[in-house]
């Protein structure tokens, strides 16, 4: 009788002598020569785009996320060049190679972070940071939304922009679990709202901790903007070029057509375009404005940042029970504070990398708590070209003009005075008394291309279209036309996905 189980016409192993038949594997048509894609600029100046996108950190590589989530592989052809090279694969705090104090010193590197403010004495704690991905691979990842009175300078209001930042904490795993389950965490927060700071709370985190319901385990725990270029290489597709030194964007007719480009070894190309979107820094965009002839009243001027302090506390191992866990609070801004405070422990910032050492027994426990104050925007803080000064690249070199007014001044002995009550409150000693940092070492500067409806007093207008031009575009930090006390990346963010729907409704 047939058994059911055999096959209608059973076919005899053959072994190729005491082995198994051969299966070579089929060769691959082609190769990377990087871990992204790259293309020449050569054959780049041969395409005709429909987006151009200068600039790769988080508001470039949001805006090209959301041009290709939005059109997937429909023919659009977008470019995106990156002034600085290849550098690191994902956030830095994702590497187990680094720890704090390595990773301090590889962005020490001059090759890497670049101290420009060395040649700006009124703002010198700048650093120029050129990289794919750009500062988002070193950056804190903390990440609030602004505070819906800090919109009152904004030509929108904040209920515009909640739909963005829900999109951008979704694609950037915004959340609060890093503090999951700390009674380190849990006894702090305890004192700090006995003491009066009743919206304490664990840092809203750009940090994903889940499995998923498959079981995938994610390769980048900490965000930054790789992942907005891995989403974009699967989803969609685009041209990148590095080592791509925008100078100037390309107008003609009252339209921008292109942007010029030029390379390491100083050949310069032509990259032509529908539409320009600007996204490389707050210092970059109205360097690359200003010496294209495109001279708003406002392009420049506003320069914003956070003044920033930092303090560091020490508490007795003895005040807490034998398992810990790690800190992360944010006392966030308010209607009544104009500054934000972070308290970071314990020994700040090595907590990421502690999975991979022996932790030593402590019998004293390190904090930081790290201000941030508001910051007036002012028509006098500015940037200027230098035309007797130029880069190797024969660009005008930037001048920075900055002072804190009174009003910021008041702010930080607000930051001052809360920074030590909130020490105390936690039942901490006071190691380091607060210390206001150089401006430019919070990276927060924003404002240079200002979003607002009056041409006379900003760059762009509220979808960061530059007035004037209706295909150039401005997408980072340099159009918040103020940010409080919040890190900045995340409203960034939000606002450049806001900018790249703009672009796909006009584009239509």
């Amino acid at each position: 009788m047939k058994n059911r189980n055999q096959p209608n016409n059973p076919q005899p192993f053959q072994p190729v002598g005491p082995y198994l038949l051969p299966c070579p594997p089929e060769p691959p048509s082609d190769y990377l020569e990087h871990w992204i894609p790259l293309t020449s600029l050569e054959r780049m100046a041969e395409t005709y785009y429909d987006v151009i996108i200068v600039g790769s950190g988080a508001g470039g590589g949001a805006v090209l996320w959301r041009l290709c989530e939005r059109w997937r592989k429909n023919g659009e052809r977008v470019a995106l060049l990156e002034a600085g090279d290849l550098l690191l694969q994902t956030h830095a705090y994702n590497l187990p190679t680094f720890d704090s104090a390595r990773l301090t010193k590889f962005l020490a590197n001059p090759k890497i972070g670049r101290p420009i403010g060395a040649e700006w004495p009124d703002y010198p704690g700048a650093t120029e940071f050129l990289a794919l991905g750009g500062k988002t691979l070193h950056w804190g990842a903390v990440s609030p939304r602004f505070h819906p009175e800090d919109f009152k300078y904004w030509p929108i209001q904040y209920k515009e922009l909640v739909p963005y930042y829900l999109i951008a904490e979704r694609v950037m795993n915004i959340n609060q679990g890093f503090t999951a389950g700390s009674s380190l965490q849990e006894i702090l927060l305890d004192r700090l709202r006995f003491a009066g700071y009743y919206d304490a709370t664990d840092f809203p985190i750009a940090v994903d901790r889940e499995v998923t319901k498959y079981g995938e385990i994610h390769s980048n725990a900490f965000f930054s903007s790789i992942i907005f270029l891995a989403y974009a290489l699967n989803l969609g597709s685009f041209d990148l070029a590095v080592k791509a030194r925008v100078i100037q964007v390309l107008v003609e007719s009252g339209k921008a057509v292109g942007v010029k480009v030029v390379t390491p070894d100083k050949k310069s190309c032509f990259i032509k375009g529908k539409t320009v979107v600007l996204s490389a820094s707050t210092f970059e965009n109205p360097r690359i404005l200003l010496n294209s002839g495109i001279r708003g009243e406002a392009t420049g001027r506003y320069l914003i940042n956070h003044s920033f302090t930092v303090t560091l506390a020490t508490a007795s191992r003895k005040q807490f029970p034998e398992v810990l866990g790690n800190t992360g609070i944010l006392i966030p801004r308010s209607e009544d504070r104009s500054y934000q405070l972070q308290i970071a422990g314990t020994d700040p910032y090595k907590y990421y990398w502690y999975h991979y050492k022996e932790r030593p027994l402590q019998e004293e426990l390190r904090f930081s708590v790290l201000g941030f104050g508001k910051v007036e925007p002012r028509v006098e803080n500015r940037v200027t070209l230098d035309p007797a000064r130029r880069d190797e690249y024969g660009m005008p070199k930037l001048n920075v003009h900055f002072s804190y007014s009174e009003q910021d001044q008041a702010i930080i002995g607000q930051l001052a005075s809360s920074s030590t009550y909130a020490v105390s409150s936690m039942g901490m000693s006071i190691e380091k008394i607060p210390c206001l940092m150089p401006p430019g070492l919070d990276y927060h500067e924003a404002g240079t291309c200002r979003m607002g409806d009056d041409p006379c007093t900003s760059t762009t207008n509220r979808f960061g279209q530059v007035h004037g031009l209706s295909n150039l575009f401005a997408a980072d930090n340099s159009v918040l036309p103020f940010i409080g006390a919040a890190n900045p990346t995340l409203t960034t963010i939000a606002l450049a996905i806001r900018t790249a729907d703009y672009i796909i409704h006009r584009l239509k």
